[in-house]
């Protein structure tokens, strides 16, 4: 974004929290909270609803799970996780240089004859 766009946005911004009553002390209070709440998030959905894994599960996530959806597909951190436990692929053994039909439907074809 450039300088005058920018500078465009912030005084709309600063003239609509005059208009609203929105002092730049509760805007910073409400950023603080948030990101507490965020921290505190177990299980997050794609909208960015969250839930803490206290209280009443969220309806969300009944949802979600009645669907046939595991919890664990919504834990925070969960891509993380998986990424440190996965170790990386071998390359693969065969040797496709040597193989005129290579990247063809008909590479594709033989070898699920192959297969067979």
């Amino acid at each position: 974004m450039d300088e005058r766009k920018r500078d465009s946005m912030v005084a709309y911004l600063r003239r609509r929290m005059a208009e609203v009553g929105i002092e730049l002390d509760d805007l910073a209070a409400a950023i603080a909270e948030d990101q507490i709440r965020q921290k505190s998030a177990r299980y997050r959905s794609a909208t960015g609803e969250i839930w803490s894994g206290e209280g009443e599960m969220p309806q969300w996530l009944k949802q979600a799970i009645s669907a046939g959806q595991s919890i664990d597909h919504f834990a925070v951190g969960r891509a993380a996780q998986k990424e440190q436990q996965t170790e990386p692929e071998s390359p693969s053994k065969v040797d496709w240089s040597q193989d005129p039909f290579a990247g063809s439907r008909l590479a594709a074809s033989q070898s699920a004859h192959r297969t067979q």
